[in-house]
């Protein structure tokens, strides 16, 4: 590691931390120095190392093809780095688990008490958080997430597939006699759906466009609230309406529940060797749900 004699340590933190923010008042705001500091660290770095890092364009610093490489190697170093100050203060015995909001409240939360039970040492801090975390790039050990399982940061492995069908109340089904119905009615719609009535009606053998005259909303759990207060009918899924189903307060109107593409899925990060803490997580939550499909 002589090579690294010729290049400062600071120098490398404000090239990862631009490249991983993605612009010099980012990485000046997270390191706490000022933009011009940083550019100067950036500058020196190039000297040092003999290449450029960045390009000026117009609309900011742009990788070289030479810096895509070199940032990729700083951050995987610079994570090992964080890891190794975590070992020394015994900070790494804790799991981070980024989760997906309805996954952690819904099914994750209700199971800790057997997880604890199955690994009392097990320490896990959970982030409930509706974006995607970049494996890469951060300290998340495992994350939970609901989609198609097209993650280029990590390894996805399908956890609990998710079915799409109709949700409304008992009294709002009572004007329902079949799925045709659904043409008269308001229908509660959520922006950036993962479900589409398209695929439903196909799947039902219902043709025409559907009246969508009822509230839209930009999160999903405020259209689950309107639908439980009978404004409407809502396509949803599974573990989402799953309490209000068992609960009475909604009921799917129709039996057919159509199989998606969309499921939970439990996402590892590439090119990182598993710790204990995370393969203990990864049997304790397979057996979970392989116990379950057998009840």
């Amino acid at each position: 590691m002589k090579n690294l004699n010729r290049v400062h340590l600071n120098g490398l933190k404000a090239v990862e931390a631009i490249g991983r923010l993605g612009s010099l008042p980012k990485a000046a705001g997270e390191l706490g120095v000022s933009v011009s500091a940083v550019s100067q660290q950036l500058i020196r770095t190039e000297a040092q190392i003999g290449h450029a890092i960045f390009d000026r364009t117009r609309g900011g610093l742009v990788p070289t093809s030479f810096g895509k490489s070199f940032l990729a190697k700083l951050e995987d170093g610079f994570q090992q780095l964080s890891r190794a100050v975590a070992l020394a203060d015994g900070t790494d015995q804790t799991l981070l688990l980024s989760v997906a909001p309805t996954f952690a409240s819904k099914w994750l939360v209700p199971r800790l008490g057997r997880l604890r039970a199955a690994h009392p040492d097990l320490k896990i801090r959970i982030d409930p958080s509706p974006g995607i975390v970049d494996l890469k790039s951060s300290d998340i050990d495992l994350a939970i997430r609901l989609g198609s399982g097209d993650w280029q940061d990590g390894a996805p492995e399908c956890l609990l597939p998710q079915r799409m069908f109709p949700v409304c109340t008992p009294a709002f089904a009572e004007r329902l006699q079949g799925p045709a119905d659904i043409f008269n009615q308001p229908i509660i719609c959520y922006e950036n759906p993962m479900f589409s009535w398209d695929d439903w009606q196909a799947a039902t053998g219902l043709a025409g466009p559907l009246p969508f005259d009822g509230p839209t909303f930009t999160d999903p759990w405020l259209g689950l609230e309107a639908t439980i207060s009978g404004q409407g009918i809502m396509l949803a899924w599974d573990l989402f309406v799953h309490d209000a189903l068992a609960d009475g307060r909604l009921v799917a109107p129709f039996p057919a529940r159509i199989p998606s593409s969309i499921a939970y899925w439990l996402v590892s990060p590439k090119n990182r060797k598993p710790s204990v803490q995370m393969l203990n997580f990864q049997r304790w939550i397979r057996a979970e749900i392989a116990q379950e499909k057998m009840t």
